[in-house]
């Protein structure tokens, strides 16, 4: 069985969204020991900015008629979708930037898309369990002052749910920016209690997931 995790933070030491699906995979691996993990870290190896219209112009276009680089946008995004369709579970790990998606996982998701298994209407990975990871800087639940200024976390839950049709579990990180942000210092207690909460959080639904795919390998044995 395959674990893929995709990691989009610009952030290698202190990464909260990091740290917690490390969190995720650590439970999960404990029950799943000898399975595979595919790694996709789209800081390392970030999805090209022209890829997606590349591609998207290249589906309109016989085979023999694409230019040399629609074709490499092509078979980038069959690679990519290729990872994404063989796993058994899924972890996205991405911050909030910016009151919005990062850029690395938009560039990810919308080449994904090019590819017929992703296209609108499939459900490429219909009851596969997803979880998705998400940091943010700052508070944003209801009665803070920038509530609803999330523009992200439901756009993402969006695309690998209605899209892709995953069975997607949220886990959530706030006032990561507690520690170095001097505005923010009254709240770095606070801070602390959502990230330990966080990481109690990935490792329960690191076990769920193992138990979920543990039932599917039983079915289909």
């Amino acid at each position: 069985m395959t674990l893929f995790r995709l990691d989009s933070s610009i952030r290698t030491e202190g990464s909260v969204s990091r740290e917690v699906a490390d969190t995720l995979e650590r439970a999960y691996r404990e029950q799943h020991p000898a399975d595979e993990v595919v790694r996709r870290d789209l800081l390392a190896d970030p999805v090209p900015v022209d890829a997606w219209p590349l591609a998207a112009f290249a589906s309109a276009l016989p085979a023999d008629r694409r230019t040399d680089e629609q074709q490499a946008a092509v078979a980038l995004a069959t690679r990519l979708a290729d990872e994404l369709a063989a796993a058994d579970a899924v972890v996205i790990a991405t911050p909030l930037y910016n009151f919005g998606v990062s850029q690395h996982l938009k560039a990810w998701i919308d080449l994904l898309i090019t590819d017929p298994r992703f296209a609108p209407g499939t459900s490429p990975l219909a009851g596969a369990p997803v979880t998705v990871v998400v940091a943010r800087g700052g508070g944003y639940g209801e009665g803070t002052p920038r509530a609803g200024w999330d523009h992200a976390t439901g756009w993402i839950v969006r695309i690998l749910a209605d899209v892709f049709g995953g069975d997607v579990t949220l886990v959530e990180a706030e006032l990561t920016l507690a520690d170095t942000v001097p505005a923010m210092a009254e709240l770095r207690p606070l801070a602390t209690q959502v990230r330990a909460q966080a990481h109690e959080r990935a490792e329960g639904v690191g076990r769920a997931m193992a138990r979920v795919v543990a039932e599917t390998l039983t079915r289909v044995a």
